[in-house]
């Protein structure tokens, strides 16, 4: 964890991103730089509760200093309960904005097809999310040009997309080209 701190800092990375048990490390060694603290909520299919685990955790873990907040709620959007995901989404936000931090709604877009990223896409967007994100990295695959300029033309111009997954050429293509306005590396 101090290794990725000392990187994130000489390269001016945007966040580390680490489980809700390193918050406290990571937010002392990057105490006085540019680098925010990311962590998670709902890791990865959304094994919260409804209006329960998920939306204490991300107040809980806001106060605590991430500066991002990951949520994901696959498992309803597959299952078509749209409301609920959006509702969901939306009790994050609220929890993570009250505390000053920002939302990024993973998709893990491998995992679903063409009309559920759309859908996830949106519901990310009405719920007051700040972020899409392709995937968590953990998945079979990671972000493609063509999931990014997806969700792009669902989410319109204002909302962020990150393109996560991949540490390659291919990785910053779509960055450059498709839409995304941050890119993350698959995990070591």
């Amino acid at each position: 964890m101090v290794k990725v701190c000392r990187e994130a800092r000489q390269y001016n990375f945007a966040s580390v991103c680490v489980n809700p048990y390193w918050v406290p490390l990571v937010k002392a060694e990057l105490a006085g730089s540019p680098v925010k603290v990311c962590t998670v909520v709902g890791f990865s299919a959304g094994r919260h509760q409804h209006g329960g685990q998920g939306c204490g955790d991300a107040g809980g873990a806001a106060r605590g200093g991430p500066g991002n907040r990951h949520g994901d709620q696959r498992g309803r959007l597959r299952g078509g309960e749209n409301e609920a995901v959006r509702q969901d989404i939306h009790e994050v936000v609220k929890a993570t904005h009250a505390a000053g931090a920002i939302v990024k709604v993973i998709l893990e877009t491998a995992l679903l097809d063409d009309n559920q990223k759309a859908i996830a896409s949106t519901l990310s967007k009405l719920a007051g999310a700040d972020f899409v994100k392709t995937s968590t990295g953990f998945g079979p695959s990671g972000a493609t040009a063509h999931d990014v300029a997806l969700m792009r033309s669902v989410v319109g111009p204002d909302m962020g997309i990150k393109a996560a997954g991949g540490n390659d050429a291919g990785g910053l293509a779509v960055h450059d080209g498709g839409g995304a306005t941050r890119i993350g590396p698959a995990p070591a």
